[in-house]
């Protein structure tokens, strides 16, 4: 007999939405918690910058959104859409192959209007804490608070989906505490005019790190993006007379110096860190049972990234992992957990899954892939997807949308991530017209 829960989503942003829908299509009873007063979680642009720009104070009034004015999304809208829901956006009558992330937002609020989840959602309601109602009960109390009104209420089960992109992470330098320069987390970067004329050392060459070098270059002094690797040889960065590529920092001092492993050093007036974010849910209670590790990078343990064993399925997280078709596989986890909860679909059981997790922890130990990988898909994505596809009943994604996601990540191994989508663009469009 399928069953119908009451249910707490926490998150508005694509991951939520995508849940609330697939949770009221099992028959589910869903209440969506948005802190903000609009929908888009991630894709909301807010100019505005916390006090603090590393973001480390915790007394700070924290900014949810990390986008930078000019940020266009890492896949094409192939990949950007839902399985029963396409992302067709249009500027001059074209389509966009590497949309803004206006057009992102857009896409949500009609995927929202169309479903009719807005009315699923409470707005400018924050959730302070999820917690058991009693451990051994498969019950959360969610307790919440909107214009300084608090309030508590009980429900069946409680998916997370509050995302990762908004606590920073922040690398440890020798010497920084005497470092006179100013210093920011790319959370709260913006727009690149706060940086003219500036000497500017950007840490990490993920693809935030490589947009937003390229973004300031137009307006600083000089640009140097510094790569996790010890390898790395001074060298000019693309098209720029005023990027540089550079090693790992050694340290940096008192007179302003930025020195690197190789030894070379340059004076600069900005350190802006693109270090990645911690997973964060100050608002959870297991009493231990589920723990984020000390550097923010493992939530755990969770099976297949998804369900805490002990805690399952009332208990369940959505868009833990990265790297993949994101949305697609928001929208196939969220269908998991909504099927799992109504009875349709079982889990193992909780020494199945616990020795599941401890057997994926172990590959990546023999495999020499850090702790802090644990929650990286690449390259078993479509392995990880097809996977839960399976266990829901659907059939395995389409091959026409593998290809696209492999050629966008084979374009960008072979020419970096700061020329991928112009290149892979021009390649598709000289296919299509031969």
């Amino acid at each position: 007999m399928e069953k119908s829960r009451k249910v707490a989503v926490i998150g508005a942003g694509a991951s939520g939405l995508v849940t609330a829908r697939e949770l009221q299509r099992e028959g589910h009873r869903v209440v969506v918690f948005e802190k903000s007063n609009q929908l888009g979680g991630l894709w909301v642009y807010n100019p505005r910058v916390e006090t603090d720009l590393l973001s480390l104070d915790p007394n700070r009034e924290i900014i949810h959104s990390s986008l930078y004015k000019s940020l266009r999304t890492n896949l094409p809208r192939q990949l950007m859409s839902f399985s029963d829901y396409s992302f067709d956006c249009a500027e001059n009558g074209n389509r966009l192959n590497f949309p803004e992330h206006e057009e992102v937002l857009k896409f949500l609020n009609e995927f929202v209007k169309d479903f009719g989840i807005n009315e699923l959602i409470r707005f400018n309601t924050e959730v302070v804490r999820v917690a058991p109602v009693e451990f051994g009960e498969n019950r959360w109390v969610v307790e919440s608070k909107s214009e300084e009104l608090s309030s508590e209420e009980v429900f069946d089960s409680v998916v997370i989906c509050n995302g990762h992109y908004t606590t920073p992470r922040v690398a440890n330098i020798p010497g920084i505490h005497n470092w006179p320069g100013k210093q920011i987390h790319s959370h709260n970067y913006r727009v690149p005019e706060p940086f003219k004329d500036q000497i500017v050392v950007v840490i990490g060459d993920g693809p935030s790190g490589l947009d937003i070098c390229r973004d300031i270059a137009t307006v600083a002094k000089q640009v140097h993006l510094s790569t996790r690797s010890s390898e790395i040889e001074v060298s000019k960065l693309d098209n720029y007379e005023n990027l540089w590529n550079h090693s790992k920092i050694d340290h940096v001092d008192e007179s302003g110096e930025v020195t690197f492993l190789d030894g070379s050093s340059i004076h600069a007036d900005i350190i802006l860190y693109c270090t990645g974010y911690k997973y964060d849910f100050p608002f959870l209670e297991t009493n231990g049972i589920v723990s984020v590790d000390d550097e923010g990078r493992v939530v755990g343990p969770l099976y297949k990234h998804v369900f805490p064993p002990k805690l399952s399925p009332f208990l369940s997280f959505v868009s833990i992992p990265y790297q993949g078709i994101v949305f697609l596989m928001f929208e196939l986890q969220a269908k998991w957990i909504a099927q799992v909860l109504s009875g349709k679909v079982l889990l193992p059981s909780e020494e199945e899954m616990l020795a599941d997790v401890q057997d994926h922890n172990r590959q990546l130990e023999e495999a020499g892939i850090p702790k802090r990988h644990t929650h990286r898909l690449h390259p078993h994505e479509m392995e990880y997807m097809d996977w839960i596809a399976a266990q829901i009943g659907m059939p395995s994604l389409d091959a026409g949308l593998k290809e696209i996601y492999w050629s966008i990540y084979k374009c960008a191994r072979e020419v970096g991530y700061a020329n991928y989508r112009d290149l892979w663009v021009f390649e598709n469009l000289t296919q299509s017209s031969l």
